[in-house]
């Protein structure tokens, strides 16, 4: 496996640096991470970055991750960076506005 250029889009400076440290833990080759608070501050890191892949919460202040899903650039062929929805606490209604941006879903095993 290559090294990944890695967003992590969290209002929560600890839950970013969790998540960072729980994908070096599991052996996942990182060449660069960058951190964004918000949607805003993810598209501009988009904007000015090559990246591989972004970790995203939903809820954030200013632009929340719904919102950069929607705003994020996307190729004409439908291509894009992939971008993993990560919420501490999401109801049905957030999993629709997921899906509803052509995002899909894949079920993640529960946390012990």
């Amino acid at each position: 496996m290559s090294s990944i250029r890695l967003l992590i889009v969290d209002d929560s400076s600890a839950m970013r640096k969790m998540v960072e440290r729980a994908l070096r833990m599991a052996d996942v080759e990182i060449a660069q991470v960058f951190e964004a608070s918000n949607g805003n501050e993810a598209l501009a890191v988009l904007r000015d970055n090559a990246l591989d892949l972004i970790l995203c919460d939903i809820n954030m202040p200013e632009m929340n991750g719904l919102e950069f899903l929607k705003r994020r650039p996307i190729g004409s062929d439908g291509s894009g960076v992939p971008v993993i929805m990560i919420a501490s606490e999401s109801g049905e209604a957030d999993v629709v506005a997921v899906l509803s941006s052509g995002s899909s879903r894949r079920r993640s095993p529960p946390c012990a």
